[in-house]
C-alpha cells in the first residue's frame, strides 16, 4: 500500500467550513484509507492504501459532500510527490511560513503568472502540479489573485515539509 496525504479545500477551525478533525477521520476510515492521521485543523491527512489518486479523492469528496452537504475539494497526493515539493522549493532560502505551495489538479499556466491579477512584490513559480508562491509581505497584504486558485488549495512550505515527513515515517 502507497502513503498518500489529502489536502481539503475551504476547510478551517472556525467559520464557514468547519469540520472537526476526529469527524473527518472518521469520514476516512469510511472511505477505506488505512492509518489515517490528521496534521493541524485544516484539512491535511496522511494515510495508506492500494486505490488510485482519483479513486481515493472521489471516496473522501462523496463522503465530505454528504457530511457539510455542499462539495469540499479534495487533493491527493503522493508521500514521494510532497517529498519531492520540498526538495525542489525555489524559495527555500526564505521563512517558510511566506512561502505557498498551491496545489491544483487543473492544468498548470506555461507561464506561472498567466491571468493572475493583483501581482505587487509576490514571486510565483512553477511546480509539479504545484505553484510555488513567495509573498515576501505574507498572504494577509497580499492582492494577488491567480487563477489555479478557484480549484486549489495552498500550503505554507512548513505544513509541506510537516506533511512530508509525517507521511515518510
Amino acid at each position: 500500500m502507497a502513503v498518500y496525504v489529502a489536502l481539503l479545500r475551504a476547510v478551517n477551525v472556525g467559520g464557514t467550513g468547519k469540520l472537526p478533525m476526529a469527524r473527518l477521520l472518521e469520514l476516512c476510515a469510511d472511505a477505506g484509507f488505512a492509518d489515517a492521521r490528521t496534521y493541524i485543523a485544516s484539512g491535511n491527512v496522511i494515510f495508506r492504501s492500494a486505490a488510485s489518486e482519483r479513486t481515493l479523492r472521489d471516496a473522501l469528496e462523496a463522503r465530505l459532500h454528504a457530511y457539510a452537504g455542499k462539495p469540499v475539494g479534495v487533493l491527493v497526493r503522493s508521500a514521494a510527490e510532497i517529498a519531492k515539493l520540498v526538495t525542489d522549493n525555489p524559495f527555500a532560502d526564505k521563512p517558510g511560513n511566506r512561502v505557498m505551495a498551491l496545489f491544483t489538479d487543473d492544468k498548470l499556466p506555461k507561464h506561472p503568472l498567466d491571468g493572475a491579477v493583483g501581482i505587487r512584490n509576490e514571486d510565483v513559480r512553477l511546480g509539479g502540479r504545484a505553484l510555488f508562491v513567495f509573498y515576501p509581505d505574507g498572504m494577509a497584504r497580499t492582492r494577488l489573485r491567480l487563477p489555479t486558485e478557484r480549484n486549489g488549495t495552498a500550503r505554507n512550505m512548513n505544513t509541506v515539509a510537516k506533511l512530508a515527513e509525517l507521511a515518510s515515517s
